[in-house]
């Protein structure tokens, strides 16, 4: 089944930090959400990426979540939330009362399956528009014609994963961050864990007593960082990197590899009992296992592939966005070949408070190609 062709001023894709930040900007500069501002999500519930992080998952033993902005307001603050409770809980929970407080009408779970130039022409005086295609959970299919749209759709639904020779034949179970519910999977088994960020320690100190062996594998030597003004200097860095290579629609590097790991004390912790000793990348799976660089043969029950992710824009392929060089070209959040579409929490924008950030720029930008376009329609300009 098909909806009605429905018009918005904005589509945003996305109800993550980085999309709830646009909308609120938005919202609060007058656009009515649900008629002027459509926000989609795709999952099933509030929270982004954090409602379906593993269980065991705490606030504050990964990255930082930072306050929405509107959020004081509310009287929420990540900052003094309950370290008890899992993390994907806590967030699911703020970001819904977010929602509601400001009644955002997010639409989900709203699958975007290709956003498009509009062919031909519209209705007489309109402004060329993007069009977004949408199918609901139920399988109903429809578009939206929108002046712009700002792709936040983060980047959980396009985990990375290495090929690595005999990855085909190993016999055992292969999961990556997204597949990783609960340390007691695992129990009484030899585990593999690959990548060199939090994800990867985390899996690490929770397997601790639960497996029966770990060892742990890097593609590239972890730097782990007791300053934190070094580690600081690092992260801006790090930002700045990733902001060179967006401008030059390369693909983005990985943060972690320019900031180096934090030691917090849970970490210091593993690190006194040997638990964590990062290994050169093996060279090879087989049927049991893994080869090392030294030759030694390590059985695996199961190999956990915590080496990171791509942002998520295989809905905007339409737009023939990509470079040769295998990125994106996007400066200060605006796509370079298409200047209707904005890319939210992209690159330099990815942590939590540089979303948070861009979310006022954007939305600025989007106001002036909005306000543009009715200058364009004012019969003194005609």
């Amino acid at each position: 089944m098909r909806t009605a062709d429905q018009h918005a001023h904005v589509v945003v894709i996305g109800a993550g930090q980085a999309g709830l930040s646009v909308a609120w900007h938005l919202q609060r500069a007058g656009l009515t959400a649900g008629r002027d501002l459509v926000v989609l999500d795709r999952a099933p519930g509030t929270g982004g990426a954090w409602q379906f992080r593993w269980e065991a998952l705490r606030l504050g033993l990964a990255h930082r979540v930072h306050d929405l902005p509107g959020m004081h307001e509310m009287g929420l603050h990540f900052d003094d939330a309950d370290r008890s409770r899992p993390a994907r809980d806590v967030v699911a929970e703020y970001y819904r009362r977010f929602e509601e407080h400001h009644d955002l009408r997010v639409r989900r779970p709203v699958a975007v399956t290709a956003v498009r130039r509009e062919v031909g022409s519209g209705p007489a005086g309109s402004t060329p528009a993007l069009v977004v295609e949408t199918r609901d959970d139920d399988g109903t299919t429809g578009v939206i014609r929108a002046e712009v749209v700002v792709n936040a759709s983060g980047t959980w639904g396009t985990p990375f994963v290495p090929w690595v020779p005999g990855r085909d034949v190993f016999r055992g179970r292969q999961l990556d961050t997204t597949g990783y519910r609960d340390a007691s999977e695992f129990a009484g088994q030899d585990i593999v864990v690959v990548g060199g960020g939090t994800s990867a320690i985390g899996f690490l100190l929770e397997l601790d007593g639960v497996a029966r062996t770990t060892r742990w594998f890097t593609r590239r030597p972890v730097v782990w960082s007791d300053d934190p003004d070094l580690a600081l200097g690092a992260a801006v860095a790090a930002v700045e990197d990733q902001d060179r290579a967006a401008k030059a629609g390369r693909t983005l590097p990985s943060i972690v590899s320019g900031t180096g790991l934090p030691v917090s004390p849970r970490i210091r912790r593993g690190l006194a009992r040997g638990l964590l000793q990062p290994e050169p990348m093996f060279v090879r799976l087989d049927a049991d296992g893994v080869e090392t660089a030294t030759g030694e043969h390590v059985h695996a029950d199961a190999v956990i592939w915590a080496t990171g992710f791509r942002a998520d824009l295989r809905h905007l392929a339409p737009l023939h966005l990509r470079t040769e060089a295998g990125g994106v070209v996007v400066e200060d959040g605006r796509a370079g070949a298409e200047p209707r579409l904005f890319l939210a929490g992209y690159g330099p924008q990815a942590s939590t408070i540089g979303a948070n950030r861009a979310g006022r720029r954007i939305a600025r930008q989007v106001l002036a190609v909005l306000a543009a376009d009715d200058g364009e329609r004012s019969p003194a300009r005609a």
